[in-house]
């Protein structure tokens, strides 16, 4: 695919998985994400495997894929890169209304919320007035494979 076929993937998706260095294997967990047209951003709880592993190895791959329920139709795009912590006040809070527009527009179940870390009975916009979670930019990209099938 071109890079516009594979922006438009990326844009209409919002999950994705990434691929994190593990000790002797790779960790791979899914992750919701928002996509600025530039940069990938993902939230993740301040707890957990993924980030004792993004503090040790940033450098991840990440993948977003559509399909048909039968598979006779598929697309994906995978990205090599590294992740970064962002720490601009402005850029989190304009990412964080990103995704509570996000889950909105996609009604997307409260249940979500816990991935996220807050509790499914906060309120979505939670997600915004607080820093329960971190913000990831996938950045530094060096490669693209980006396939769909004819």
């Amino acid at each position: 695919m071109e890079k516009p076929e594979y922006d438009r993937l990326i844009e209409e998706g919002y999950v994705c998985r990434i691929a994190f260095q593990g000790d002797k294997y790779p960790y791979i967990a899914p992750f919701l994400y928002v996509f600025d047209g530039k940069f990938l951003y993902f939230l993740s709880t301040k707890y957990g495997r993924k980030n004792d592993l993004f503090k040790k190895h940033p450098y991840v791959s990440v993948e977003v894929e559509k399909y048909s329920c039968d598979l006779s139709c598929y697309t994906f795009v995978t990205m090599q890169g590294y992740l970064v912590q962002e720490e601009d006040a402005i850029t989190k809070k304009i990412v964080r209304d990103k995704f509570v527009e996000m889950i909105e527009e996609r009604n997307l179940s409260p249940n979500i919320l816990a991935a996220l870390g807050h509790q499914p009975d906060d309120p979505l916009d939670a997600i915004a007035a607080e820093e329960r979670s971190n913000i990831w930019k996938l950045t530094g990209v060096v490669d693209i494979v980006a396939l769909k099938n004819l």
